[in-house]
């Protein structure tokens, strides 16, 4: 029996932090089922994000023309792509083992593991024992139930980014915004898409307006896209995936590779957290309340593992929030968090807070602010215009209750509006605020009602 301090379960973007930070007031194991880093740095953000750079000077040297510019068109070397995108991750992946390597209270076991006692947690040959326990294993992918999926050669989000060869066409199950990244960084690549979605609309977590500009962009584009229709049935022959769609209308697809994109769920079920009393709610995800403790004594969750908004970023603030409670003495809380999040599909989509509908259903009279990308003379320059930019306001107290943008890089404008939401500014402030010309963050003004709003518009 091996005793510690605290005991880390999960090496991700959550529990890495915290397992260094907790090594600075006493022994800690970290336990990590695979390698450093997490979805997030091995098999999300960061190789995704890689790879949809390469999908975007694709489709840029595609575009040549429209800037004056005379180029062949383009030849993607899906190994060449996939190589880069391995030469982005791995430096990053040995800093992390670096960073527990230079940690002497810091002790990394490598394995599948479970609790098999209160307090107790088995790991391969180890078993550890610790006064503080902090879960963090993170989620896996949910595979639907389909008629004969397990019967076709299907990929995921995490296989996807090994395949070397270029598909001749990609069935994506799926419309969120795993499905949406690959569905547009393959159409790029050079494959044949056909993105098949359940909901309604795409991305049916943004504004409707915002889902809108991704149809259009990916119509554009030529993916052919299904909403409101679910994959009911798969087969395979040969080199070719059948699969069977129920909507509107009954209809087939068939194409060469079959990416299931269709959400994730907690590891919660492999940890036999029985054996420690903590409650999982229905869907497997651990309940914590506003400090992220669940209801048992000096255990802790955080990540993917404890439901609500599942970003890298809330990862890390989780981390933070713990080590500051639960090692500094101070009161940190998640309640009233501002959480933005982004789609890195292009355009790109960004959002904080509430929606319209949500705001309205909250009972909140209503300001809304709109700016079309096209009337941003930053963004006609760069030839960049599809999108919107959308605030959601209450109008008594001229509160920011929400930011929506769909447009050229949104992913980095969407932080004005943040900004200004955790500092209490209101949206009068950003419509006083001077910005630069010719900037896209002139659109941000605009949207309030600002300077920069085009005259007559």
């Amino acid at each position: 029996m091996n005793h510690y301090d605290a005991l880390v379960v999960g090496g991700g973007q959550a529990g890495l932090p915290m397992a260094l930070r907790a090594g600075r007031h006493g022994r800690v194991a970290l336990i990590e089922r695979e390698v450093l880093g997490g979805t997030c740095l091995n098999r999300g953000c960061i190789p995704t994000k890689t790879m949809i750079a390469s999908a975007k000077v694709a489709q840029q040297v595609r575009r040549a023309s429209e800037y004056g510019v005379r180029a062949e068109a383009p030849s993607v070397d899906l190994g060449a792509v996939v190589d880069r995108k391995n030469a982005v991750v791995s430096p990053i992946r040995e800093g992390a083992y670096r960073d527990v390597g230079s940690s002497a209270q810091v002790d990394l076991f490598e394995g599948e593991g479970r609790f098999v006692a209160w307090r107790r947690f088995r790991v391969g040959d180890n078993e550890i024992e610790a006064s503080r326990i902090f879960l963090k294993a993170g989620n896996r992918t949910a595979i639907p139930a389909i008629d004969g999926l397990d019967t076709v050669p299907y990929l995921t989000s995490r296989s996807l980014l090994d395949l070397r060869e270029l598909p001749g066409h990609l069935l994506v199950i799926g419309g969120g915004y795993v499905g949406c990244d690959f569905a547009q960084m393959f159409c790029r690549f050079g494959s044949r898409v056909t993105v098949v979605q359940r909901a309604g609309r795409l991305v049916p977590g943004e504004e409707p307006e915002l889902s809108a500009v991704v149809l259009e962009a990916f119509a554009a584009e030529g993916i052919d896209v299904l909403t409101g229709t679910t994959c009911t049935a798969a087969t395979a022959a040969g080199d070719i995936i059948r699969i069977t769609c129920e909507g509107a209308e009954s209809t087939e697809r068939e194409g060469t590779h079959l990416l299931i994109a269709t959400g994730r769920i907690p590891k919660s079920d492999t940890l036999e957290l029985d054996q420690l009393d903590v409650a999982v709610d229905d869907d497997g995800y651990v309940v914590v309340d506003d400090h992220l403790r669940t209801g048992a004594e000096d255990v802790w969750a955080l990540g993917d593992l404890r439901g609500g908004p599942q970003f890298t970023h809330t990862a890390r603030d989780d981390a933070y929030i713990i080590h500051r409670n639960v090692y500094q003495d101070q009161d940190r809380s998640t309640a009233g968090r501002v959480v933005p999040h982004a789609v890195f599909v292009d355009p790109e989509v960004a959002s904080v807070g509430l929606t319209e509908q949500q705001a309205r259903d909250a009972g909140h009279d209503l300001s809304i602010g709109v700016q079309e990308f096209a009337g941003v003379v930053r963004a006609r320059a760069i030839g960049e215009t599809r999108g919107l930019i959308k605030f959601v306001v209450d109008s008594d107290t001229d509160r920011i209750l929400g930011c929506h943008i769909a447009g050229p890089h949104a992913g980095e404008l969407i932080h004005e509006p943040v900004v200004a939401m955790v500092a209490g500014a209101s949206y009068t402030d950003i419509r006083r605020a001077i910005h630069i010309h010719p900037t896209l963050s002139e659109g941000i003004n605009a949207a309030a009602g600002g300077v920069h709003r085009e005259t007559g518009t």
